[in-house]
């Protein structure tokens, strides 16, 4: 028997119904089975026995059932299905009222968890109406556990209990696994993490932990176990990234020109002083250049910290270096951005900082192409066309290309594109990041740029094969956001203050959940407002004397930028918006920000929403309105209240929630398991060390064939395949 072999081949007696299930919850073969790790364990010994309970108590009992059966009420007629719950200490009726397909689901001497009231008389007692769960505990060691003098280790005995599926019970799960251990299956499998870093990190080997996170005698056993498969997808993510890196470095990049002395006369144009930080990053980018291979690097940095003046002053040394063997032409730079009003913002911004250099510009979106310098007019862009642009790129005339998807197109070929630039690089994930740095077969150096805050173990990780700088300085004369919570109907206190930032020359953002009006009959939606119903509101009732308009993402690309025109034009007091203005967007003029129903953005958003009104040195004020304010989001949003920056927040966030709202698990194929490891940096930077180093000696694990096979399969889970 192998861990490869097909389950139905072990279990030749399943249904149809449960070769379904298994297929669903993905077994389908041995290796998978013992791989389905439980969700939660459960105590061997009940906290309470039949003969010990009283009529009005809530209870959990395990017991034995039996006779279950359905009849009628007697005067009601009332269906009704009952069964007897049998435990050491004695016997108890349990009485479900109209529900009597319940009994069709129990069998005489199974073994459950009911939880329930006790109703009745003290003389005619009966559980009412439980929750009926299926358990792999055993009736003797219920009767062990309470009656007899067991030992400490026994009665800490921990059962598993299993996500399942129509079909395939947590139950069924547990005896097949049993199966396997007393097989001895998974003695035979060759554990792949090596036995020197066992022992570092004192960590099980793979039979034993195997067995002690399906069937534990102790809390410390599963623990011990957890952490060993945590470590092993922790090490095997960090082997496929050390990979890449190995890979990376083995490639030849465009050589850059560095010109340190032209490089500060270019910075020293800019409008404003560099930040420490950010003049660390560009001499780190500018030394990457330096070597032979290509840089991979992340610039993260918060909300308005200054990654596109690092961006702009990087690809100036890309642009102003000519190919190897020539004396004219220049390198390449692209530009990738997640939405098209961030693509033009930058194609703005860049226009800024190189309007008085001999540099061409050009922007790419799934609508429209334009270029600057236009030739007729020197100091703005020109629309051109998507063919234009197609052979100006090709032939090296434009040196910079900003873009959304439409930049990695096969159609779009560059002559000599030596730096590629990713803006939020999270929206777009490793394959376009990869797309975008194997276009044309070339090499060219790579940065991705974030402003969303991510924990350094969870970046360490899904980002491994990156090195990581960090924006930690905010420019000169920035004030620090204020920020309050409001209740429902204390909205004025925010309106006061939209009402004096406008009547000073500034503009408001107001925020709203949805679009449109909620489905009137769907009542648990009722509550949460909407773009276009909130701006109507506001202007009759709010703010009559003031120009609202409103910007979503159902509306065309060219109605939203005629908007978002009008109010950086200041044409607008206040922008209802959704979360569509969330990346970005930069109206420095904008202060204040007003976001209704707070609760049902995650943290992440709504730090970045508040990053809108964070992009000049005049005061800037955020309030948070939730629709209901429960434990949770009391304490969500007083975490947004206390933490100083971006990097604060997500730690916080990676904290209480794991993965958090900051990163979702699905899109990087990341076990809850492993997302639960990344709150230990410990263990991520040991796992990324060891990770390096192996790679280092073996880069393709020809010496580590057991490690290879399962780095693959880890490779083709984070890619989806």
């Amino acid at each position: 028997m192998r861990e490869t072999d097909l389950l139905t081949t072990h279990f030749p007696r399943l249904r149809a119904d449960q070769k379904q299930a298994l297929e669903k919850l993905g077994l389908t073969t041995i290796h998978d089975l013992l791989y389905h790790f439980p969700a939660r364990y459960e105590n061997a010994g009940p906290t309470e026995t039949i003969a010990s309970i009283t009529v009005g108590a809530e209870v959990t009992l395990y017991g034995t059932i039996r006779k279950p059966n359905t009849r009628k009420a007697w005067k009601s007629r009332r269906p009704i299905a009952e069964a007897i719950l049998e435990d050491a200490s004695g016997k108890i009726k349990i009485i479900w009222f109209s529900q009597p397909y319940i009994a069709k689901s129990l069998s005489d001497g199974m073994v459950v968890k009911a939880t329930g009231r006790i109703a009745g008389t003290a003389e005619k007692i009966y559980l009412a109406n439980p929750e009926i769960e299926r358990t792999p505990i055993k009736p003797e060691d219920v009767h062990d556990t309470l009656f007899s003098d067991a030992t400490e280790e026994h009665a800490q005995t921990l059962y598993p209990v299993y996500s399942e599926s129509r079909g395939v019970s947590s139950l069924w799960i547990y005896h097949a696994l049993k199966k396997c251990f007393e097989a001895r299956i998974h003695e035979t499998i060759t554990d792949p993490i090596p036995q020197d870093l066992l022992l570092r990190y004192h960590l099980p080997k793979l039979s034993t932990a195997l067995v002690w996170i399906h069937m534990p005698h102790t809390k410390e056993n599963g623990e011990s176990a957890r952490k060993r498969f945590a470590f092993e997808e922790i090490f095997t993510i960090q082997l496929l990234m050390a990979q890449q890196r190995h890979d990376t470095q083995q490639k030849k990049s465009l050589q850059v020109q560095v010109d340190r002395k032209r490089l500060r006369e270019f910075v020293s144009s800019f409008s404003f002083t560099l930040t420490a930080s950010q003049q660390k990053a560009i001499d780190v980018i500018t030394e990457d250049f330096e070597k032979t291979h290509p840089m991979m690097r992340l610039l993260e940095g918060d909300v308005g910290s200054g990654k596109t003046a690092v961006a702009a002053a990087t690809a100036y040394m890309v642009v102003t270096s000519h190919p190897d063997g020539h004396t004219a032409g220049t390198l390449q730079v692209a530009y990738l951005c997640p939405t098209e009003i961030l693509a033009k913002q930058h194609f703005e911004t860049f226009i800024s900082f190189f309007k008085d250099h001999p540099v061409s510009i050009g922007l790419i979106t799934g609508k429209e192409c334009r270029k600057f310098p236009s030739k007729l007019a020197r100091d703005s862009a020109t629309r051109i066309s998507r063919a234009q642009l197609r052979k100006w790129v090709a032939n090296g005339e434009i040196a910079i290309v900003v873009g959304t998807h439409a930049l990695i197109q096969k159609s779009l070929v560059f002559k000599t594109l030596a730096y590629a630039i990713i803006d939020e690089q999270h929206r777009f994930g490793k394959v376009h990041r990869q797309e975008l740095a194997q276009k044309d077969g070339l090499s060219p150096h790579l940065l991705s740029m974030t402003a969303t805050p991510i924990p350094r173990s969870l970046a360490l990780t899904i980002y491994g094969d990156l090195d990581l700088t960090i924006l930690d300085e905010m420019p000169r004369g920035r004030k620090p956001i204020i920020t309050k919570i409001l209740k429902q109907g204390e909205q004025e206190v925010s309106y006061e203050r939209i009402r004096k930032e406008i009547s000073d020359g500034r503009q408001a953002y107001v925020i709203c959940p949805r679009i449109d009006e909620p489905d009137p009959t769907k009542a648990m939606a009722l509550q949460a407002k909407s773009v276009k119903a909130e701006a109507m509101r506001l202007a009759k009732e709010i703010f009559p004397d003031m120009v609202i308009d409103i910007i979503h993402g159902k509306m065309k690309p060219s109605e939203k930028e005629e908007v978002m025109h009008q109010f950086t034009q200041n044409n607008i007091n206040i922008l209802v918006a959704t979360s569509v203005i969330e990346v970005g967007v930069n109206v420095p003029n904008a202060t204040v920000i007003l976001i209704e129903g707070a609760e049902r953005f995650g943290l992440a958003q709504l730090h970045q929403l508040r990053g809108r009104v964070l992009r000049s040195s005049h005061q800037a004020y955020c309030f948070v309105l939730p629709e209901s304010y429960g434990a949770q989001t009391r304490d969500r949003l007083r975490a947004l209240m206390q933490a100083k920056n971006g990097f604060e927040l997500s730690e916080y966030d990676l904290s209480i929630r794991g993965s958090g709202e900051l990163y979702g698990r699905r899109q990087w194929g990341v076990s809850d398991m492993a997302m639960e490891a990344l709150r230990n940096q410990k263990l991520v930077e040991a796992a990324r060390t060891q990770a390096q180093e192996l790679i280092k000696d073996d880069p393709t694990l020809t010496h580590h064939s057991a490690l290879a096979m399962l780095t693959l399969e880890r490779s083709h889970t984070l890619h989806g395949e």
